[in-house]
């Protein structure tokens, strides 16, 4: 069994513009039941526990499993790809998570619940606690960034994950523009034809 787990930015959740054209992109081919995608917890160990609770036991099983994770989520698609050896898709990812979101402790609201969160200190930590200093498979690695990012700087991700598969598109935003037109890209690279 193929399982791809699709992981979400700092303020967003499995109802984003993403997620949602993922889920819909897979339900088309016959492979809903692939994805996993949750809510995840602001702490990022907490968060951390949360997607391992869904991929350790897959792995366990024998299932195939991918990941897919879009900024703050492609920092923890890259954590876990190294530490579980697998392949990831990072779409315009917080490559330097724990140093752009020094910035952002403090109280916030998510995008689109409206519920309030607390971002504090200790996430950073943790944050610093996960971070990949060095890739160790590029090629495991698809990496879909857009120049026009207004969050982050998309270079830092080139400099970053050097050897991998990089796609990147003049223009757009931190939201990916390109990334309903990458699906096909995206599933191919992460699920191969059964």
């Amino acid at each position: 069994m193929q399982k791809l787990i699709y992981l979400h930015g700092f303020r967003s959740g499995p109802q984003s513009v993403k997620a949602m054209q993922l889920r819909a992109h897979l339900a088309r081919q016959g492979r809903a039941a692939d994805l996993w995608c949750e809510q995840l917890p602001p702490g990022p160990r907490d968060a951390i526990a949360l997607i391992e609770s869904e991929l350790c036991p897959a792995l366990a099983a024998g299932d195939e499993v991918a990941l897919a994770g879009s900024s703050l989520g492609g920092f923890y698609a890259l954590h876990l790809a190294e530490k579980h050896g697998l392949r990831a898709a990072l779409i315009n990812p917080a490559v330097v998570a724990p140093k752009s979101l020094g910035d952002y402790v403090g109280e916030h609201e998510h995008m689109y619940t409206g519920e309030m969160f607390r971002f504090e200190q200790e996430h950073v930590e943790q944050l610093t606690e996960l971070d990949v200093a060095a890739i160790t498979k590029p090629e495991r690695y698809l990496v879909l960034l857009e120049t026009g990012d207004e969050v982050l700087d998309w270079w830092q991700a080139v400099l970053k994950l050097r050897g991998a598969n990089l796609v990147v598109h003049a223009g757009g935003d931190h939201s990916l523009r390109s990334f309903a037109a990458e699906l096909p890209r995206m599933t191919g690279f992460l699920l191969p034809d059964r």
